[in-house]
């Protein structure tokens, strides 16, 4: 599932190819921005922000966002490409490589200046230069009788933490996801191993916060029903969310996590 440590390794491998070229292709294919051509500009940089990928080309930036099932592919021109056409929604390309999203879940033309309109509500990024821990721990501690599992998602707070993360997180520190911030013993401690966890993960094609590379890579995400790898008790699955049209799949140990 993408999450900041995934974006920040998409714009990672997209700038090594692209900053500094010049656009030989430019084929979106999202009915609003659909007649937007920037072929023959050259694309600045490729960053990433929190969860949201920024292509600075020229005046504009094509912003885009993963949601649950997009992914940026690279391949040498005329290669063959690993999903479907029909899935693509940009496409981009310089003289030596092609660059795909399939199945973004959000792709805009914006004007450069604008940014700030598409990410500048963002907390501070874990994985960005502006990342400032006191900041996000003021962020999240602001409401105090807000479940926690709910601020961590909350990219306002902190930017790039997502449902595999915050699951991880309550389980390691021994927190049920629906226990209010202001009881949470040591937020800061939480923060810091957000931190640590994200930045282990961010060169990482498979996300691990076991430490194993193989199996058992989650300590409770997707593993409903299972038994938990401290204690053996079977693991639950909930819904959390701020209304009932956001709700997300919550997982925790009832043993381990109180």
């Amino acid at each position: 599932m993408p999450e900041g440590d995934t974006v920040y390794r998409s714009a990672k491998n997209l700038a090594a190819v692209f900053d500094g070229t010049v656009l030989t292709r430019c084929d979106i294919r999202v009915p609003k921005f659909a007649t937007v051509d920037l072929s023959g500009q050259v694309i600045d940089e490729v960053v990433s922000r929190g969860k949201h990928l920024l292509m600075r080309v020229g005046e504009y930036t094509f912003h885009s966002h993963l949601k649950m099932e997009g992914s940026w592919h690279i391949y040498p021109n005329g290669a063959r490409w690993r999903r479907p056409e029909w899935q693509a929604r940009a496409i981009i390309a310089n003289a030596d490589h092609t660059a795909v999203g399939f199945e973004l879940g959000l792709f805009e033309v914006v004007n450069r200046d604008n940014e700030d309109d598409v990410v500048g509500y963002l907390g501070p990024d874990l994985l960005g230069p502006d990342w400032d821990a006191d900041r996000a721990i003021a962020n999240l501690t602001s409401d105090p009788g807000r479940e926690i599992g709910l601020a961590l998602l909350d990219q306002r707070n902190l930017a790039g933490l997502g449902n595999v993360y915050r699951c991880e997180l309550c389980f390691l520190r021994g927190v049920l996801p629906t226990r209010p911030v202001a009881e949470v013993n040591d937020v800061p401690g939480m923060v810091a191993l957000a931190k640590r966890l994200i930045e282990a993960n961010k060169d990482r094609t498979e996300r691990t916060t076991t430490g194993r590379l193989r199996g058992d890579t989650d300590w409770v995400y997707g593993r409903a029903g299972r038994p938990c790898l401290r204690c053996g008790t079977r693991i639950l699955k909930g819904a959390l969310g701020d209304n009932p049209l956001q709700l997300r799949d919550t997982y925790w140990c009832p043993n381990c996590q109180s």
